[in-house]
């Protein structure tokens, strides 16, 4: 199981350094200037082939890969003296870095955490806006798969055990009905509709955050009602998918012998379903939960937008307004590691759950 285990980790970096690669490669054709942006359209010329030769823009797309690949690498090469053939080790950009061996023509080898590179609107560390966004994504993206877990869990099973009966009709239209609907228009429907029309009822914002700065001035609070439906939203086409593959793994696992042999004792109904079905149909589930949870962060940016929560789908947007391109490639990166590492994750419960895996 532990080379099964090492297996995993290994091909998920090799997917990370796949990730890292296209991202780099795909951003970096796009046309524009960077340094241009940095400046704006009014920057002298001098200006711009300083910023151009200071962030590298000048050096070519190879070496800027390797450059690319060095900063993100938590074990990486620098000089502390400015060479063009070895990564100069800027001591502003790796705040934390740890010297772990040194030679005596001054490249170093250091540990460090990755470096995202700097935003051009703002001009902050993309890795701190990411450290304050990312919070927040998960906090929204936990809360609704949680939601979509526990009661798409809850429908499927009691479809499962009412089959063919109204409510097993019902909970399949519902189902089918909420994977066709795209995140973006159940966005604006449930806000339009439960903060807009209904709000003095509900007393729900159509925009806010899970900690708000008082008006008076009295500090800041938790208002978890800004949760409630940007977490309803994004949940609502994993729900459908639980509740489906959950219907269906139960009825799967409700044919096998051994319940036929557990009820064949006299066994209750309701401990042949929780004690004997329910663990054994939970495995594919899980893995349908492990994907969204994964793929949710990327949902997040519709929702996130809509509801101004303020997490990386939102800093996404407003980057690609701005056309803020390290912004954007460090969060499209650190959602790509987030999915990687909840699969590598995801893979060990799975071993857990099926004794047959291992």
């Amino acid at each position: 199981m532990l080379q099964k285990i090492l297996g995993s980790i290994l091909y998920s970096l090799l997917v990370a350094w796949g990730v890292v690669t296209v991202v780099f490669f795909l951003f970096n054709v796009l046309p524009g200037d960077p340094a241009r942006m940095m400046l704006g359209q009014r920057a002298d010329l001098a200006t711009l082939e300083s910023i151009r030769e200071e962030m590298g823009f000048n050096e070519s797309l190879g070496k800027q890969y390797l450059r690319h690949l060095n900063d993100l690498s938590p074990i990486s090469v620098h000089n502390e003296i400015n060479t063009k053939s070895i990564f100069y080790f800027d001591h502003s950009k790796y705040n934390r870095a740890t010297r772990i061996m040194h030679f005596r023509n001054g490249n170093i080898i250091v540990l460090k955490a990755p470096y995202l590179g700097k935003s051009m609107q703002s001009n902050r560390n993309v890795s701190d806006m990411i450290r304050t966004a990312l919070p927040n994504s998960l906090i929204l993206a936990f809360t609704a798969i949680l939601i979509a877990f526990i009661i798409g869990n809850f429908l499927g099973i009691f479809a499962a055990i009412k089959k063919n009966s109204w409510f097993d009709s019902l909970s399949i239209f519902f189902s089918t009905m909420g994977m066709a609907l795209p995140s973006f228009f159940a966005a604006i429907l449930i806000g339009w509709f439960f903060a807009y029309k209904l709000g003095h009822i509900t007393h729900l914002n159509l925009t806010g955050n899970l900690i708000e700065i008082d008006d008076l001035g009295r500090g800041s609070r938790i208002e978890l009602k800004n949760l409630l439906l940007p977490a309803i939203t994004l949940g609502i086409r994993p729900l459908s998918v639980i509740l489906q593959l959950s219907r269906s793994s139960m009825l799967d696992v409700l044919s096998q012998d051994y319940i036929r042999t557990a009820r064949a004792k006299g066994l209750s109904n309701r401990r042949v379903i929780f004690k004997h079905a329910f663990r054994n149909s939970l495995a594919p589930v899980v893995t349908a939960v492990s994907g969204w949870f994964a793929g949710m962060l990327a949902g997040v940016v519709f929702v996130e937008f809509i509801f101004g929560w303020k997490g990386l789908g939102y800093m996404i947007v407003n980057a690609l307004n701005f056309y803020d391109l390290p912004v954007v490639m460090g969060c499209v990166l650190t959602i790509s590691m987030v999915f990687v590492v909840v699969n590598i994750l995801v893979d060990i419960i799975y071993k857990v759950l099926d004794p047959r895996l291992r």
